[in-house]
């Protein structure tokens, strides 16, 4: 029996009340009504030095690097949501990002992050553009990586009002491209483990 796709979720801030991790929930808890395996993570959970090959020399790829990998490569699908830190995407995300990048190895096995891994990004900003310019970024990195990035994102705009009390999107068109981009995932998810 094969078992359904499995979709890793995350934000890439960890500020208390961010934007991103309302919205990352709210992916998370779309997803959670398809047929796939949900895993919703925090950075606050890797804590990861500041990228620097001289550290790697000397000390090897942290271990929270490595776990972060792992969960990346066990993964067939990533949703990531950026916040928007001076029309690029925070320090934390790239920094964990980049990290993983370093990760080819898993013990005596091979490991593969990100390559042929399907990623959904999104972003949220309490400005009117929701973060667009970040949401270029990531794509890029993401793309650069190796990852199947799909055409489907969002740029939350007005974050600040665009949440209800139960957490969810309130605006009708916002929550529908957040439905059908999850769809596209978990559908294109569940081809690529027929293949």
């Amino acid at each position: 029996m094969k078992r359904e796709p499995a979709i890793l979720v995350l934000a890439g801030s960890i500020r208390s009340g961010a934007y991103s991790q309302k919205t990352a929930d709210a992916y998370a808890a779309q997803l959670a009504t398809m047929e796939c395996e949900v895993t919703r993570i925090t950075l606050t959970d890797y804590p990861l030095p500041i990228m620097d090959e001289d550290l790697e020399k000397e000390k090897g790829i942290p271990e929270n690097a490595v776990k972060l990998a792992r969960q990346f490569a066990r993964h067939d699908g990533i949703v990531m949501v950026t916040p928007e830190y001076n029309g690029s995407l925070p320090p934390l995300l790239k920094n964990a990002i980049d990290w993983v990048s370093r990760v080819s190895s898993d013990g005596d096995k091979p490991l593969k992050p990100y390559r042929d891994k399907l990623a959904l990004v999104a972003s949220s900003s309490d400005g009117a553009m929701g973060g667009y310019s970040a949401l270029t970024h990531l794509r890029h990195i993401l793309v650069r990586l190796g990852m199947q990035v799909l055409s489907e994102q969002m740029a939350l705009g007005r974050a600040d009002v665009a949440f209800d009390d139960m957490g969810r999107i309130s605006g009708k068109r916002e929550a529908g491209i957040l439905e059908n981009a999850c769809r596209s995932l978990v559908e294109k998810a569940t081809l690529l483990r027929r293949d």
